[in-house]
Protein backbone atom coordinates (compact mmCIF):
# COMPACT_ATOMS: atom_id res chain seq x y z
CA UNK A 1 0.00 0.00 0.00
CA UNK A 2 1.36 3.24 -0.46
CA UNK A 3 -0.46 6.97 0.62
CA UNK A 4 0.25 10.00 0.95
CA UNK A 5 -1.30 13.33 1.83
CA UNK A 6 0.95 17.10 0.62
CA UNK A 7 0.10 20.87 1.10
CA UNK A 8 0.97 23.36 -1.01
CA UNK A 9 4.66 22.97 -2.43
CA UNK A 10 6.75 26.04 -3.25
CA UNK A 11 8.05 24.58 -6.95
CA UNK A 12 5.27 24.62 -9.37
CA UNK A 13 4.78 21.45 -11.17
CA UNK A 14 1.93 19.16 -12.11
CA UNK A 15 1.46 16.27 -10.66
CA UNK A 16 0.18 12.35 -12.95
CA UNK A 17 -2.69 13.84 -13.46
CA UNK A 18 -2.19 17.14 -14.81
CA UNK A 19 -3.03 19.17 -11.24
CA UNK A 20 -0.34 22.36 -10.37
CA UNK A 21 0.94 20.79 -7.28
CA UNK A 22 1.55 25.06 -6.29
CA UNK A 23 -2.10 25.00 -6.29
CA UNK A 24 -3.26 21.82 -4.69
CA UNK A 25 -4.12 22.78 -1.40
CA UNK A 26 -4.92 18.53 -0.86
CA UNK A 27 -3.50 15.83 -2.64
CA UNK A 28 -4.10 12.44 -1.66
CA UNK A 29 -3.14 9.41 -3.03
CA UNK A 30 -4.22 5.28 -2.05
CA UNK A 31 -2.76 2.67 -4.44
CA UNK A 32 -5.09 -0.45 -4.40
CA UNK A 33 -3.71 -3.83 -6.25
CA UNK A 34 -5.89 -2.33 -9.60
CA UNK A 35 -6.69 0.81 -9.30
CA UNK A 36 -5.31 4.20 -8.40
CA UNK A 37 -7.43 6.46 -6.17
CA UNK A 38 -6.95 10.23 -5.74
CA UNK A 39 -8.39 13.39 -3.43
CA UNK A 40 -7.32 16.78 -4.93
CA UNK A 41 -8.46 20.16 -3.63
CA UNK A 42 -8.29 23.30 -4.54
CA UNK A 43 -9.19 26.70 -2.69
CA UNK A 44 -9.72 30.48 -4.16
CA UNK A 45 -11.09 31.90 -6.73
CA UNK A 46 -8.60 31.93 -9.29
CA UNK A 47 -8.76 30.08 -12.69
CA UNK A 48 -6.16 26.75 -12.74
CA UNK A 49 -5.51 25.04 -15.67
CA UNK A 50 -5.30 20.86 -15.98
CA UNK A 51 -3.63 18.94 -18.55
CA UNK A 52 -2.68 15.69 -19.50
CA UNK A 53 -0.94 14.42 -22.66
CA UNK A 54 -2.34 11.00 -24.44
CA UNK A 55 -1.05 7.48 -22.88
CA UNK A 56 -2.10 4.29 -22.69
CA UNK A 57 -3.27 4.77 -18.67
CA UNK A 58 -6.90 3.85 -19.19
CA UNK A 59 -9.81 6.04 -18.21
CA UNK A 60 -10.42 8.30 -15.45
CA UNK A 61 -13.55 8.89 -13.15
CA UNK A 62 -13.76 11.91 -11.23
CA UNK A 63 -16.25 12.58 -8.29
CA UNK A 64 -17.52 16.01 -7.35
CA UNK A 65 -17.46 16.36 -3.31
CA UNK A 66 -18.20 20.11 -3.03
CA UNK A 67 -21.28 21.99 -3.81
CA UNK A 68 -20.08 23.94 -6.72
CA UNK A 69 -17.54 23.46 -9.57
CA UNK A 70 -16.89 25.06 -12.84
CA UNK A 71 -14.31 23.86 -15.80
CA UNK A 72 -14.48 24.47 -19.77
CA UNK A 73 -13.15 21.38 -21.15
CA UNK A 74 -10.95 22.11 -24.63
CA UNK A 75 -10.81 19.82 -27.81
CA UNK A 76 -8.95 21.51 -30.35
CA UNK A 77 -9.71 25.58 -30.01
CA UNK A 78 -13.13 24.72 -29.07
CA UNK A 79 -14.29 24.72 -25.46
CA UNK A 80 -17.39 23.67 -23.57
CA UNK A 81 -18.37 24.71 -20.04
CA UNK A 82 -19.57 21.97 -17.45
CA UNK A 83 -21.14 22.70 -14.00
CA UNK A 84 -20.40 20.13 -11.65
CA UNK A 85 -22.67 19.82 -7.88
CA UNK A 86 -22.09 17.36 -5.12
CA UNK A 87 -22.01 13.57 -6.83
CA UNK A 88 -21.67 14.99 -10.44
CA UNK A 89 -18.98 12.79 -12.36
CA UNK A 90 -17.12 12.59 -15.17
CA UNK A 91 -15.28 10.40 -16.98
CA UNK A 92 -12.35 10.45 -19.49
CA UNK A 93 -9.99 8.55 -21.12
CA UNK A 94 -6.47 8.94 -21.03
CA UNK A 95 -5.77 8.07 -24.72
CA UNK A 96 -6.78 11.51 -25.38
CA UNK A 97 -5.20 14.69 -24.87
CA UNK A 98 -7.00 16.76 -22.19
CA UNK A 99 -6.91 20.26 -21.04
CA UNK A 100 -9.49 22.39 -18.89
CA UNK A 101 -9.74 25.81 -17.49
CA UNK A 102 -11.06 25.24 -13.44
CA UNK A 103 -13.21 28.73 -12.68
CA UNK A 104 -12.15 28.65 -8.93
CA UNK A 105 -12.62 26.03 -5.79
CA UNK A 106 -12.56 22.08 -6.49
CA UNK A 107 -12.53 19.21 -4.48
CA UNK A 108 -12.87 15.49 -6.38
CA UNK A 109 -12.16 11.87 -5.53
CA UNK A 110 -10.81 10.12 -8.54
CA UNK A 111 -9.80 6.74 -9.51
CA UNK A 112 -7.81 5.72 -12.42
CA UNK A 113 -9.29 2.46 -14.32
CA UNK A 114 -6.48 0.66 -16.37
CA UNK A 115 -7.52 -0.45 -19.61
CA UNK A 116 -6.30 -4.04 -18.39
CA UNK A 117 -8.69 -4.59 -15.80
CA UNK A 118 -11.41 -2.77 -18.09
CA UNK A 119 -10.70 -5.47 -20.62
CA UNK A 120 -10.34 -8.92 -17.67
CA UNK A 121 -13.78 -7.51 -16.14
CA UNK A 122 -15.61 -6.66 -19.25
CA UNK A 123 -14.90 -10.26 -21.18
CA UNK A 124 -16.01 -12.07 -17.87
CA UNK A 125 -19.78 -10.55 -18.60
CA UNK A 126 -18.98 -12.23 -22.14
CA UNK A 127 -18.99 -8.77 -24.18
CA UNK A 128 -16.17 -7.25 -25.13
CA UNK A 129 -15.83 -3.44 -24.54
CA UNK A 130 -13.86 -1.07 -26.99
CA UNK A 131 -14.34 1.89 -24.23
CA UNK A 132 -16.50 4.23 -22.08
CA UNK A 133 -18.76 6.38 -22.35
CA UNK A 134 -17.58 10.24 -21.88
CA UNK A 135 -19.02 11.96 -19.03
CA UNK A 136 -19.28 14.96 -17.69
CA UNK A 137 -21.63 16.88 -14.80
CA UNK A 138 -24.07 13.90 -14.60
CA UNK A 139 -25.07 13.19 -11.28
CA UNK A 140 -24.45 9.51 -10.01
CA UNK A 141 -25.87 9.36 -6.54
CA UNK A 142 -23.79 5.56 -6.30
CA UNK A 143 -20.92 6.44 -7.49
CA UNK A 144 -21.18 9.74 -4.89
CA UNK A 145 -22.36 7.12 -1.69
CA UNK A 146 -18.78 4.69 -2.90
CA UNK A 147 -16.63 8.25 -3.08
CA UNK A 148 -18.03 9.41 0.26
CA UNK A 149 -16.75 5.44 2.16
CA UNK A 150 -13.43 5.72 0.42
CA UNK A 151 -12.53 9.50 1.20
CA UNK A 152 -11.60 8.28 5.13
CA UNK A 153 -9.12 5.40 3.74
CA UNK A 154 -7.56 8.18 1.75
CA UNK A 155 -6.94 10.73 4.72
CA UNK A 156 -5.70 8.15 7.12
CA UNK A 157 -4.96 5.32 5.36
CA UNK A 158 -3.28 2.07 7.73
CA UNK A 159 -2.58 -1.44 7.02
CA UNK A 160 -6.50 -2.22 5.83
CA UNK A 161 -6.81 0.35 3.60
CA UNK A 162 -5.62 -1.59 0.59
CA UNK A 163 -8.13 -4.37 1.49
CA UNK A 164 -11.03 -1.95 2.01
CA UNK A 165 -10.34 0.16 -1.05
CA UNK A 166 -10.04 -3.31 -3.54
CA UNK A 167 -13.45 -3.77 -2.24
CA UNK A 168 -14.46 -0.93 -3.09
CA UNK A 169 -12.83 -0.20 -6.31
CA UNK A 170 -14.31 -3.38 -7.72
CA UNK A 171 -18.14 -2.32 -6.63
CA UNK A 172 -17.04 1.39 -7.99
CA UNK A 173 -15.63 -0.23 -11.60
CA UNK A 174 -18.30 -2.88 -12.09
CA UNK A 175 -21.20 0.04 -11.40
CA UNK A 176 -19.52 2.07 -14.01
CA UNK A 177 -18.69 -0.85 -16.91
CA UNK A 178 -22.34 -1.20 -16.47
CA UNK A 179 -23.80 2.32 -17.32
CA UNK A 180 -21.14 3.44 -18.95
CA UNK A 181 -19.92 1.51 -20.65
CA UNK A 182 -22.77 -0.99 -21.51
CA UNK A 183 -21.22 -4.25 -19.90
CA UNK A 184 -24.17 -6.80 -18.79
CA UNK A 185 -23.42 -8.19 -15.57
CA UNK A 186 -21.70 -11.19 -15.16
CA UNK A 187 -23.64 -14.48 -15.49
CA UNK A 188 -24.39 -16.40 -12.22
CA UNK A 189 -22.57 -18.86 -10.58
CA UNK A 190 -22.38 -20.96 -7.93
CA UNK A 191 -23.30 -18.70 -4.83
CA UNK A 192 -20.98 -20.04 -2.39
CA UNK A 193 -17.38 -20.33 -1.78
CA UNK A 194 -16.53 -24.20 -1.52
CA UNK A 195 -15.14 -25.04 2.04
CA UNK A 196 -11.38 -25.33 1.11
CA UNK A 197 -11.75 -21.96 -0.99
CA UNK A 198 -13.38 -20.40 2.18
CA UNK A 199 -10.75 -21.43 4.45
CA UNK A 200 -8.15 -20.62 2.25
CA UNK A 201 -9.73 -17.15 2.19
CA UNK A 202 -9.91 -16.82 5.58
CA UNK A 203 -6.30 -17.87 6.17
CA UNK A 204 -4.60 -15.66 3.98
CA UNK A 205 -6.87 -12.55 5.77
CA UNK A 206 -5.67 -13.82 8.57
CA UNK A 207 -1.86 -14.44 7.91
CA UNK A 208 -1.86 -11.32 5.92
CA UNK A 209 -3.34 -8.63 7.03
CA UNK A 210 -0.90 -6.26 7.93
CA UNK A 211 0.90 -6.63 4.66
CA UNK A 212 0.40 -6.05 1.20
CA UNK A 213 -2.95 -8.56 1.07
CA UNK A 214 -5.58 -7.53 -2.23
CA UNK A 215 -8.59 -9.03 -2.96
CA UNK A 216 -6.88 -9.90 -6.11
CA UNK A 217 -4.35 -11.39 -4.98
CA UNK A 218 -7.17 -14.18 -3.39
CA UNK A 219 -9.41 -14.12 -5.41
CA UNK A 220 -6.39 -15.84 -8.00
CA UNK A 221 -5.80 -18.28 -5.04
CA UNK A 222 -9.84 -19.33 -5.61
CA UNK A 223 -9.31 -19.44 -9.46
CA UNK A 224 -12.39 -16.36 -9.21
CA UNK A 225 -12.40 -12.84 -10.91
CA UNK A 226 -12.24 -10.53 -7.91
CA UNK A 227 -16.10 -9.84 -8.65
CA UNK A 228 -17.19 -13.55 -8.40
CA UNK A 229 -14.87 -13.78 -5.12
CA UNK A 230 -16.73 -10.95 -3.16
CA UNK A 231 -19.76 -12.29 -3.80
CA UNK A 232 -19.16 -15.82 -3.19
CA UNK A 233 -17.45 -15.13 0.16
CA UNK A 234 -20.20 -12.84 1.46
CA UNK A 235 -22.53 -15.58 0.30
CA UNK A 236 -20.61 -17.88 2.67
CA UNK A 237 -19.89 -15.30 5.16
CA UNK A 238 -22.52 -12.76 5.17
CA UNK A 239 -19.64 -10.18 5.52
CA UNK A 240 -16.98 -8.77 2.78
CA UNK A 241 -13.81 -9.69 3.64
CA UNK A 242 -12.99 -6.00 5.14
CA UNK A 243 -15.73 -6.72 7.65
CA UNK A 244 -14.95 -10.07 8.04
CA UNK A 245 -11.38 -9.86 8.95
CA UNK A 246 -12.77 -6.70 11.50
CA UNK A 247 -14.86 -9.21 13.34
CA UNK A 248 -12.25 -11.42 14.18
CA UNK A 249 -10.02 -8.92 15.59
CA UNK A 250 -12.89 -7.75 17.87
CA UNK A 251 -13.52 -11.47 18.79
CA UNK A 252 -9.53 -11.14 19.96
CA UNK A 253 -10.13 -7.86 21.97
CA UNK A 254 -12.53 -9.18 23.66
CA UNK A 255 -10.74 -11.95 24.43
CA UNK A 256 -7.71 -9.46 25.74
CA UNK A 257 -10.71 -7.57 27.63
CA UNK A 258 -12.28 -10.24 29.32
CA UNK A 259 -8.72 -11.78 30.52
CA UNK A 260 -6.30 -9.40 31.09
CA UNK A 261 -5.83 -6.08 32.58
CA UNK A 262 -4.22 -4.57 29.57
CA UNK A 263 -4.73 -0.91 28.46
CA UNK A 264 -6.72 0.12 25.49
CA UNK A 265 -3.88 1.21 23.73
CA UNK A 266 -2.10 -1.99 24.03
CA UNK A 267 -4.95 -4.09 22.93
CA UNK A 268 -5.49 -2.27 19.99
CA UNK A 269 -2.17 -2.71 18.90
CA UNK A 270 -2.28 -6.25 19.71
CA UNK A 271 -5.31 -6.42 17.57
CA UNK A 272 -3.56 -5.10 14.58
CA UNK A 273 -5.76 -1.91 14.84
CA UNK A 274 -4.64 1.13 13.54
CA UNK A 275 -4.11 2.64 16.85
CA UNK A 276 -6.99 3.02 20.40
CA UNK A 277 -9.90 5.79 18.65
CA UNK A 278 -9.54 2.62 15.53
CA UNK A 279 -10.30 0.02 18.38
CA UNK A 280 -12.98 1.85 19.58
CA UNK A 281 -14.88 2.90 16.68
CA UNK A 282 -15.12 -0.62 15.15
CA UNK A 283 -15.61 -2.17 18.72
CA UNK A 284 -19.00 0.05 18.97
CA UNK A 285 -19.87 -0.88 15.60
CA UNK A 286 -19.87 -4.68 16.04
CA UNK A 287 -20.80 -4.88 19.65
CA UNK A 288 -22.83 -1.99 20.20
CA UNK A 289 -20.86 -0.19 23.37
CA UNK A 290 -17.28 1.22 24.02
CA UNK A 291 -14.42 -1.33 24.88
CA UNK A 292 -14.40 0.40 28.12
CA UNK A 293 -17.96 -0.11 28.88
CA UNK A 294 -18.51 -4.07 27.75
CA UNK A 295 -14.95 -4.95 30.12
CA UNK A 296 -16.70 -3.29 32.66
CA UNK A 297 -19.59 -5.29 32.47
CA UNK A 298 -17.56 -8.53 32.67
CA UNK A 299 -16.08 -7.78 36.04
Amino acid sequence: MQASTSAVSSTPRSDSLGCSALRLQLSQELQGSDFSFYRKRVAGDEISQVRTSASGRGFLLGVSMSLQHRRSIFRGRQGAQHDFERGSIYLRDFSEDYRADIHGAFDFLLVELPAAWIDQTSSESGRRLHGLRTVTGQHDPVLQHLAQALAPALARPHADSRLFADQLGVALGTHVLQRYGGASEAPARSGRLSRLHEERAKMMLLERAEGNLSIAAIARECNMSASHFLRAFKASTGHTPHQWLLMQRVEMARYYLRSTDLPLAEIALACDFYDQSHFSRVFSQVVGSTPGAWRRCQR
